[in-house]
């Protein structure tokens, strides 16, 4: 006989809960062992058959405690309640499942976003959904992309909308029309006047801007920190009356080569913006000493200040802004010829300057001895310090340099020519963390100096132009000291310690005494070389080699092709790889003779002959002299080209064999191995023009750290040559 089928859940709940009104509790009696123990109650229901026996006749009862028997088994939730409850009452309500990135507050998501530097992921991101929209929008908004025309009107025509989704005249913080600057005008300027945040505004080169677009835009800009003009020279003082009206909170000013401001709008500059940190007035040769005296009155917080080419300042200006500038970490002051010793001799006595870690004085050649002295007396923490062309100094001077020890990291002595290897020894022996040092010109030294410097562990670059008693054992000391193999060989040896190479660009133009063999050990020595001047060194005057040297600039005279000769970069490993793979470089190891460049001679000590007179050549007309005085070659090679351009190799001189020497015979080869008999003019070329191609982006590098956020502001206005900066070709 077949079994009824069994009972659905709600109908065993119901039962249960009426089952639980007729239930009895009985005690079970205690025996003698169980004495003092608590009764266990014993439901007695009506129905006591589990509804699952009835499924099978063979299925087991289940046990009194399985966790099943939640409906016939008094529970904590049933004796607390006194109520069994039923299957609607165990519906559970979730929450709507969202995803995690959803759940993130608005702090999370802006912090994701602003690491995104893509501007067109930004927009994805801000076309996902409108609250990521309002989390985008203002960091796409912060700095928007003036690149070309069209993003230019693009944003202007944003910006001139009636009712826009997003206020982005708020939004933007920094404008750059620095590389439109050739086109830019006043009516580029006019329709951004409608942004009121701005905090940092570059127009560098903007030749064609005027007082009239450039008033508006300063007067709507009340939060402006950063200010760059260099290169408009149609801006006036009509225009810094303006920044000095509406622009109290500016940090940073750069006006180099704006020559139509007064110096009374510069000090009536300096009484309202009393926040400056960073002041540039290169080029400006109208300041005199009462704009700058002004500056150091009124703005105690100054940092830097630049007055490279400012020929008509004199002592007293220098003096107030060592003497008041406690801040003061950089002071830039090449070719301010005026100025003399009295401008440190003045200094209050037993006072210092700890933050000046950064002085150039290039071309001040009035300086002595004495000024030096007193310099290394009251800033003890020098880091940088230039006196490129200030031919008076001696070795006293360089004494006194080496009391910096180990805070000097970088110095440049060019054109001093009074420098011994006495002086050297000293510097080396007290300062031993130089990175950079150039000792171009300084006729005096041999390579006695150069071995000591070789021993500097953390050397990076080292100017030896136009030294002419270098020879062959220096560049075998700088590659001793630079082997990369020889780390492994010392490890071995406990009681020497090994030296990472460190050495990046060796400046060795006009070095005539040098050969192909110490320049090849020199090349396997220094893994990390990427720079290599040897402009002038008879070795290296081949057609071979040509393939590898940089493409001369194409002004150039024949004789300055001719004896052209820098490696950068790639240049440098395809020499490297060119002469120690060729068969051809084994004669040269073994001393026999090279073939030549055409046009260039080859001095012969069996059989002297005509060789050209490097000795003839006038101070600054190298192409490695490194006349910048500010370390700009170390970042940018190109800076070797305009020196050259501005000061150009004069022809060699006849020879004593009767006679000159044929135009094919004086020019050089070109690339393609054909010989130019034509005779460039000499090359004049404007320093902005050498070394840039295109759209200026001069003010691109201003004050790049400065920060958005309210409160001081500790950009830079220059880029610093950092003591772990790798150098590029």
């Amino acid at each position: 006989m077949a079994r009824p089928p069994a009972p659905a859940l709600d109908v065993i709940a119901a039962r249960a809960s009426a089952g639980a009104t007729d239930a009895t509790v009985t005690t079970a009696p205690s025996n003698a062992s169980n004495a003092g123990r608590l009764p266990v109650p014993t439901i007695i229901a009506d129905d006591s058959r589990d509804s699952r026996s009835s499924s099978s006749t063979n299925s087991p009862a289940p046990a009194d405690n399985e966790e099943s028997d939640f409906f016939l088994v008094n529970n904590d939730s049933q004796s607390s309640l006194g109520v069994v409850p039923n299957l609607q009452d165990m519906q559970v309500t979730d929450p709507e499942c969202l995803p995690t990135v959803a759940a993130l507050p608005s702090e999370i998501l802006i912090s994701i976003f602003s690491r995104i530097s893509d501007p067109k992921e930004l927009l994805s991101c801000m076309l996902t959904c409108k609250r990521w929209a309002r989390n985008v929008v203002e960091i796409l908004w912060h700095r928007p992309s003036c690149t070309t025309w069209e993003k230019h009107s693009a944003i202007c025509a944003t910006l001139s909308l009636e009712r826009p989704f997003f206020t982005y005249t708020d939004f933007i913080k920094r404008l750059n029309l620095a590389a439109l600057a050739d086109r830019v005008n006043d009516g580029s300027v006019t329709p951004l006047a409608v942004c009121t945040r701005v905090e940092r505004l570059t127009l560098t080169n903007c030749h064609n801007l005027t007082d009239g677009g450039l008033t508006p835009l300063v007067q709507s800009s009340q939060h402006l920190l950063a200010l760059d003009l260099s290169g408009d020279n149609n801006i006036t003082e009509k225009s810094i009356y303006a920044i000095a009206e509406n622009c109290h909170k500016l940090q940073g000013l750069n006006i180099s080569g704006c020559k139509q401001v007064s110096n009374d709008s510069l000090a009536k500059l300096a009484q309202s913006c009393r926040f400056i940190k960073r002041l540039k007035l290169n080029d400006c040769d109208q300041v005199d000493d009462a704009a700058v005296l002004a500056f150091a009155n009124n703005c105690p917080n100054i940092l830097e200040i630049d007055l490279h080419q400012c020929a008509n300042i004199g002592n007293e200006p220098i003096s107030a802004l060592l003497a008041k500038e406690q801040s003061l970490r950089e002071l830039r002051l090449a070719s301010c010829e005026l100025i003399d010793d009295g401008a440190f001799l003045a200094l209050p006595p037993f006072r210092t300057y700890e933050n000046l870690r950064i002085l150039d004085l290039t071309s001040c050649s009035r300086l002595t001895d004495r000024a030096v002295e007193k310099i290394i007396e009251v800033a003890p923490r020098l880091r940088n310090l230039v006196l490129a062309k200030c031919s008076n100094i001696t070795d006293v001077a360089v004494h006194a340099i080496a009391k910096l020890q180990k805070n000097l990291h970088y110095v440049h002595l060019g054109h001093c020519r009074h420098i011994t290897d006495d002086a050297v020894k000293r510097l080396v022996r007290s300062c031993n963390r130089i990175r950079y040092i150039d000792l171009g010109c300084c006729v005096n030294l041999t390579d006695e100096s150069v071995t000591l410097l070789a021993g500097l562990p953390k050397l990076k670059r080292i100017g030896l132009v136009k030294c002419a008693s270098i020879t062959d054992k220096s560049m075998y000391a700088l590659a001793s000291a630079n082997d990369h193999r020889s780390q492994y060989r010392s490890a071995a040896n406990a009681g020497h310690d090994a030296r990472a190479p460190s050495l990046e660009r060796v400046h060795l133009s006009y070095c005539t005494n040098l050969t192909l063999p110490s320049i090849i050990k020199l090349l396997n020595c220094c893994p990390k070389l990427t720079h290599l001047s040897l402009t002038g060194v008879p070795a290296f005057l081949r057609d071979d080699l040509d393939r590898f040297c940089r493409e001369a600039p194409p002004d150039f005279t024949e004789h300055q092709r001719a004896v052209f000769c820098v490696f950068s970069g790639t240049g440098v490993s395809g020499l490297r790889h060119h002469l120690n793979t060729r068969e051809e470089f084994a004669e040269y190891r073994e001393g026999r003779t090279q073939r030549r460049r055409a046009g260039a001679v080859v001095p012969n000590h069996a059989n002297p002959g005509p060789v050209a007179d490097t000795e003839g050549f006038e101070d600054g007309d190298g192409l490695e002299d490194d006349d910048m005085g500010d370390g700009s070659d170390l970042i940018d090679f190109n800076a070797d080209l305009t020196n050259l351009a501005h000061n150009p190799i004069p022809p060699p001189p006849a020879f004593q064999t009767g006679g000159q020497l044929p135009p094919a015979q004086i020019g050089g080869a070109n690339q393609a191995g054909v010989i130019s008999h034509t005779t460039a003019a000499p090359l004049h070329i404007p320093a902005s023009q050498a070394n840039t191609t295109g759209p200026s982006t001069a003010g691109s590098g201003l004050f790049n750290n400065l920060a958005s956020a309210p409160g001081p502001s500790t950009a830079s206005m220059q880029a610093h040559v950092d003591d772990g900066e790798a150098q590029g070709p």
